[in-house]
């Protein structure tokens, strides 16, 4: 017997039915043929299928083909309006809108700009996108698996049955996508991708999903569009005016979860944070909190650094509209927000990225370059344009988005180096035989190109541990195109130089001098962070020699050391208050020391260092420049005594800097400086409200007309044990 020629064939129904099609819309929904137009559904579970009108009438019958759902009929006129699905059982009716009458969203400029690596605002065209399409409420998914062989969007709303909604393939870029009618915002999903070579790999979360649910369960969530009402346009616009060089800045660095916890051990939502850490960090003075990475990640006890979602904010804290409000939060109380980013590495989870199309599609496909030994992550395939076009737009992202304000990028020396933490012989040298990778060294460039391109006043900080040349110098100079970059030799030689006993102190003095060599050869933050006071290495207080008062001395005279030094600040979070126990993330930090006199002065003492430090432009105006700083005394290693200047280049009185490094008082220590008359002592880490003995200068020092130091003038003075003194010059005996 013939067969009509508009039937689906018994291979193709299979091929559906057992979720092996892998060109859905050539199969399903309306389709014209010479006897006119045939129509063909999937509907699991139904007995029956009718296709109706817009206004509700019926148009035709389907035929069922197979049992588990497939219907097929030929419509008796041609469908030009609107239709519905009317499908019903011996349980009732219900009505479907067809996705597989819908056509694409995306376009040939997708395709394109993907595949060039260009695709800026890739977050707004694929993940999971409420919207209204040819009249129906659903959700726009879109993915790249450009290696699979059938890709479906499994979900709440179609019970997690791969047949039900195959997604559009669009053969040129790999991108793969559906409208789905119903979903709202809040539903959970994953992409469920068959391999090409038939394996059916673990349900993938979306990798440019912006929502996800709270851990441990790992499936993406359709983010609703945002509500919130920006109302920093003032910070936004002022925050492009002036060199970020130039002006302060002090980080006050923060593990979202373990900063307070709330009573019942929970993480406090990001409007309470916005009501608790906002407040507090302004009333310190600091400039600007610096956030562990807030992107989504499965495990808390990777502090974010291993993370899966890289466009959802975590949910631990609530949604995203909750974190631009805490942001906004920021922004109104004066300060910025640094988010620590990650594009060096992901984890290996099965539902994350790893083998995302069953091929090494976001990592690169040979393990020398593609695995991370020491982490146990997978590594980007930077060199594909693809893979760096989502991270670039993800570093866009944040800042469209969110408003944030700098991104930090995390481990930046791994990019770089292809031998990074490799033996030899277990990493592959690039084209002409180095260690240098090329390819993420350009991701780099254009990240930053791009940011400072689009964001005005928006800055990037590297996170980089070598002496690679030019990390904050522009793209368009040879370097990196950073803002700035982590001081992590200065961190280390100063804490090496604390940890001494003060005994030993002067055969270690180049520790603390040795900085100075290289000060300006980048744009430095100074930075005590959360590496610094985990795994063993106790906190900056544990780090300090001595008793109980000497710990604190050592630790105020190192504070007034490092705000003093050139390069911008930043300080850990429970460090502000001399936390005691190393830093646990699984705990709140230990607020309850500052109801202890030497915890609350250091926590005075931090507060009025941020304060000196930003109304002070001799403090920070030349953080990094080298006419910025002068050495007044640098080799007095026998009595462990520094002294330098911080100059401005505004006429700003000058700033000396004075430290003694040993339970010594040195009184009458004669010090050169640039000008005769009455410099007053605007801070002594020695003093009794920040829980010093109060040795110090009363208030003032008068330089004469003596040569010292290669200066025109000098004053002796009293630098008092274990200390820091700053002094500053006063014209005509006013205060400056």
């Amino acid at each position: 017997m013939a067969v009509d020629p508009w039937r689906a064939t018994d291979a193709e129904i299979a091929a559906l039915v057992e979720a092996r099609h892998h060109d859905p819309f050539a199969l399903l929904g309306p389709h014209s043929c010479a006897s006119g137009t045939v129509m063909r559904a999937f509907v699991p579970h139904a007995e029956a299928v009718s296709v109706l009108g817009q206004s509700g009438t019926w148009i035709a019958d389907l035929t069922r083909r197979h049992d588990a759902g497939f219907f097929e009929g030929l419509l008796p006129v041609p469908v030009t309006d609107p239709y519905r699905l009317e499908a019903s059982n011996a349980a009732g009716r219900w009505l479907i809108d067809d996705p597989y009458r819908l056509p694409p969203l995306l376009g040939e400029v997708d395709d394109y700009l993907l595949v060039e690596g260009t695709h800026c605002t890739l977050y707004q065209r694929l993940g999971a996108h409420p919207m209204r399409h040819h009249g129906i409420d659903g959700v726009h998914f879109a993915v790249w698996a450009p290696h699979a062989d059938r890709v479906s969007v499994v979900g709440d709303f179609n019970d997690w049955d791969g047949r039900r909604h195959p997604m559009r393939r669009r053969v040129t870029s790999g991108l793969w996508e559906i409208f789905v009618p119903g979903p709202s915002p809040g539903c959970a999903y994953k992409f469920e991708v068959l391999a090409q070579d038939g394996r059916l790999l673990p349900l993938k979360a979306d990798p440019m999903g912006q929502q996800a649910e709270v851990r441990p369960s790992t499936a993406s969530r359709v983010a609703p569009p945002s509500r919130h009402h920006w109302r920093d346009a003032a910070w936004m616009a002022g925050r492009g005016s002036g060199d970020r060089r130039r002006l302060p800045m002090s980080i006050y660095e923060v593990h979202l979860g373990s900063w307070r916890r709330n009573e019942d051990g929970g993480f406090p939502s990001y409007d309470e944070l916005a009501a608790q850490l906002v407040p507090y960090a302004a009333g310190m003075g600091f400039t600007h909190i610096e956030l562990m990475p807030v992107s989504e990640h499965p495990l808390d006890a990777s502090w974010g650094y291993q993370p899966i979602g890289l466009f959802a904010p975590t949910s631990r804290f609530g949604d995203a509209d909750g974190f631009r409000r805490f942001v906004d939060a920021a922004h109104q109380a004066g300060l910025g927000i640094i988010i620590d980013w990650v594009p060096a590495h992901f984890p290996v989870d099965v539902h994350g990225l790893a083998q995302f199309d069953g091929t090494a599609l976001y990592e690169h496909a040979d393990p020398r370059r593609g695995f991370h030994p020491d982490w146990n992550t997978a590594i980007y395939d930077f060199g594909r344009r693809e893979v760096a076009n989502v991270l670039a737009a993800n570093a866009l992202y944040w800042l469209d988005e969110f408003h944030v304000d700098a991104l930090r990028v995390d481990a930046v020396a791994s990019m770089l180096y292809l031998d990074y933490s490799r033996k030899h012989g277990e990493w592959l040298p690039n084209a002409e035989g180095g260690n240098q990778n090329h390819e993420a060294v350009r991701f780099l460039q254009t990240m930053n190109t791009l940011v400072y391109g689009r964001f005005p006043g928006a800055i990037t900080i590297a996170e980089e541990s070598t002496a690679w040349p030019g990390v904050s110098q522009p793209v368009h100079a040879g370097g990196l195109g950073f803002g700035f970059k982590w001081n992590m030799g200065w961190m280390n030689d100063t804490l090496q130089y604390m940890a001494k006993d003060p005994a030993h102190r002067r055969w270690h003095h180049d520790k603390m001098t040795f900085g100075l060599l290289y000060a300006f050869s980048e744009n430095f933050v100074l930075p005590l962070s959360h590496d610094e006071v985990v795994h063993g290495k106790g906190t900056i207080l544990g780090r300090m020699p001595g008793d109980e008062w000497q710990r604190f001395a050592n630790l105020r005279a190192y504070y007034g050391f490092m705000w003093g030094h050139p390069g911008k600040k930043l300080l850990f979070m429970g460090q502000e208050f001399a936390q005691q126990r190393e830093w646990n993330h699984d705990t709140s930090i230990d607020w309850h020391l500052r109801e202890m006199s030497l915890h609350a002065g250091v926590q005075r003492l931090v507060r009025d260092l941020n304060h000196l430090y930003c109304n002070r432009p001799a403090l920070h105006r030349l953080d990094c420049e080298p006419a910025g700083f002068r050495w007044i005394v640098a080799d007095d290693s026998e009595q462990s005594v520094l002294a330098w200047l911080r100059l401005s280049d505004d006429g700003a009185p000058p700033v000396a800097v004075v430290c003694n490094f040993t339970p010594v008082p040195r009184e009458g220590y004669r010090i050169g400086l640039p000008h005769a008359g009455r410099w007053r002592e605007i801070l002594n880490t020695d003093a009794e409200i920040y829980g010093g003995a109060g040795i110090g200068n009363r208030g003032m020092a008068f330089a004469e007309p003596q040569p010292q130091h290669g200066f025109d003038a000098s004053a002796q003075i009293t630098v008092p044990p274990l200390a820091t003194v700053y002094m500053t010059y006063e014209s005509d005996g006013q205060s400056a």
